[in-house]
């Protein structure tokens, strides 16, 4: 299985620390060494890296590990490759235009049957069940809307629908992003945390690295941060229930859904 890592934030952020944690798992402490891929939103814009490499031995991961690229949301991926060779576009997120907004999207698990669905709008550029699923649901968004909805909770519900329909099919658990929000949802596992004033240490998990939240934030700071797996020993941590759906806006839990 791949591992997910995900950031939402009030505040542009960076994620150096967490990410230094996830790169361990990537061929060092973890298996999966299939390629690894991270989005960056700033305000609309976007900006993603790839490597189809261990993250633990890509020049690429060590840039991103020490350059701090402030985002509002992040979504990262590191892959154990299961269907679709190791290439470049197989390697998450993906991302599509929708209303105006880069959509990004990254994926842990399998799915039997998910090429067995229509595609009408959108078409995979690689061979994985992942990006495949994302096309599909995007394309039912266009499909039931053919502009993004005035109401935020009318989306949210038909993201965790297709979410749902999607997750029949296996192993569904999906960070997804439109530069306003970002989409969470769990159907075997994923936790997270919410940072905030009064700020602590952390201590990773998978390597020997410590920070002084207090040195580098402010008092009205929010920083929310999910992972397949927790990534620090000290801090306490929300395992997410099959089948729950997460909105994470500027940091903070907007809207969930456990049905």
């Amino acid at each position: 299985m791949c591992e997910l890592l995900g950031m939402s934030a009030n505040v542009p952020t960076d994620i150096c620390f967490s990410f230094s944690g996830l790169l361990k798992r990537g061929g060092g402490t973890g298996p999966h060494k299939d390629g690894w891929g991270i989005a960056f939103y700033e305000g609309k814009g976007y900006r993603a890296f790839h490597d189809p490499i261990a993250s633990v031995d890509s020049e690429i991961a060590k840039f991103i590990q020490n350059y701090s690229i402030k985002s509002s949301q992040v979504i990262c991926h590191i892959r154990k490759a299961n269907r679709g060779r190791v290439c470049i576009e197989n390697t998450h997120p993906f991302s599509r235009e929708l209303w105006g907004r880069t959509w990004s999207f990254a994926h842990n698990g399998q799915l039997k049957g998910i090429k067995k669905k229509l595609l009408e709008y959108y078409s995979p550029v690689g061979t994985t069940d992942s990006e495949y699923a994302f096309c599909w649901v995007l394309g039912e968004l266009r499909k039931e809307f053919t502009e993004k909805p005035s109401s935020k909770k009318i989306l949210w519900e038909s993201i965790h629908r297709l979410c749902k329909e999607v997750a029949q099919l296996g192993v569904f658990n999906i960070l997804m992003s439109d530069a306003s929000c970002l989409y969470v949802y769990c159907n075997t596992k994923l936790s997270w945390l919410t940072r905030q004033a009064p700020f602590n240490d952390a201590q990773l998990l998978d390597a020997d690295i410590c920070v002084d939240f207090k040195t580098q934030t402010s008092d009205t700071d929010v920083v929310t941060i999910i992972a397949s797996e927790p990534l620090t020993v000290d801090e306490q941590w929300t395992q997410m229930e099959e089948g729950e759906f997460i909105v994470f806006c500027q940091g903070k839990k907007e809207w969930s859904c456990l049905q």
